[in-house]
C-alpha cells in the first residue's frame, strides 16, 4: 500500500521548490515506501494583479527594506546551493499572480504531467527569471507538453477551472494551512514547511509501520510456530 502524500504549495514560494528537493531526497532515503504524491494550489497572495508587480520594491515593501530583502536572497540561494537549486534572484524582475498557473496545472493533471509541469514552472520562475506573468511566456512553457497557444488561451478562459482551484485552496485553508510547503501524508498527518529530508524520511518510515499494523489479518488454515499445531 502506498503512501498518500499531498503537498500544499505555491509556485511563488522559494521555499516549496526546497521542500520539493528534501522530499525526493527523503524518499531516496526510503526505497521500500512507495508514495503517490499530489500537488494542491495555495496563494501565498490573492492581491497581485493579472499584469504582475515588480518584485524588489514588492519584496521591500513585504519584508521592510531593501537589506532585509537581499538578506533573504542571499540566505535562499545559499540553501538553494546545498540542494541543486541555482535561485538567482538578481535577475528576477517581476512576480505574479499564480492563480492562472495553478488552472493550468490542473488540467494537466487530467494528461499526467501536473508534477512536471510543476518543477517546470518553478525552474522557469526561481531560476531563469521568467516573468510568469505574461501569457505568450506560459505558452512558450505549455508548447514543452504538447500544448498549443490556443488551448492555453482557452483553458485560461474557463471560469469554472477557476473556481474549482479556489474552492481546493479554500479546502485546505479550512484544514488549517495558513503557510506552504505543507505536507499531508494518508489525509492524517501534516508537517509545515521544508522539513529536513531525515525528518520526512523518519515520517514516512513511522507511518509506514503504523499502516502495518493497522492491516486486516484474516485467519485461514495455518501452522501456528507457538504451538506447533496445524489448524
Amino acid at each position: 500500500m502506498n503512501i498518500k502524500i499531498d503537498i500544499v504549495s505555491d509556485v511563488a514560494c522559494p521555499w516549496c521548490y526546497v521542500g520539493k528537493s528534501r522530499l525526493e531526497k527523503a524518499l531516496a532515503m526510503v526505497p521500500e515506501i512507495k508514495a503517490d504524491i499530489t500537488w494542491q494550489p495555495f496563494q501565498l497572495d490573492l492581491t497581485v494583479p493579472e499584469e504582475g508587480r515588480e518584485l524588489k520594491p514588492y519584496y521591500a515593501k513585504k519584508f521592510g527594506s531593501d537589506e532585509k530583502v537581499q538578506q533573504i536572497f542571499q540566505h535562499m540561494e545559499s540553501v538553494g546551493d546545498t540542494e541543486g537549486i541555482h535561485f538567482d534572484f538578481s535577475k528576477m524582475e517581476r512576480t505574479m499572480n499564480t492563480m492562472p498557473l495553478h488552472v493550468l496545472m490542473l488540467e494537466a493533471e487530467k494528461e499526467g504531467f501536473k508534477a512536471k509541469l510543476k518543477e517546470r514552472f518553478f525552474k522557469a520562475y526561481f531560476e531563469d527569471a521568467t516573468d510568469l506573468s505574461k501569457t505568450e511566456n506560459i505558452i512558450k512553457i505549455m508548447t514543452e507538453f504538447g500544448w498549443g497557444a490556443e488551448k492555453v488561451v482557452t483553458i485560461l478562459a474557463n471560469e469554472s477551472l477557476f473556481e474549482e482551484v479556489k474552492e481546493k485552496i479554500s479546502y485546505f485553508q479550512s484544514r488549517g494551512v495558513s503557510a506552504v510547503p505543507f505536507f499531508i501524508f494518508n489525509d492524517k498527518y501534516g508537517i509545515s514547511g521544508a522539513q529536513p529530508p531525515q525528518v520526512l524520511a523518519d515520517t514516512l518510515r513511522q507511518i509506514q509501520q503504523e499502516m502495518q499494523a493497522e492491516m486486516p489479518v484474516n485467519a485461514g488454515e495455518s501452522c501456528d510456530v507457538a504451538s506447533g499445531e496445524c489448524l
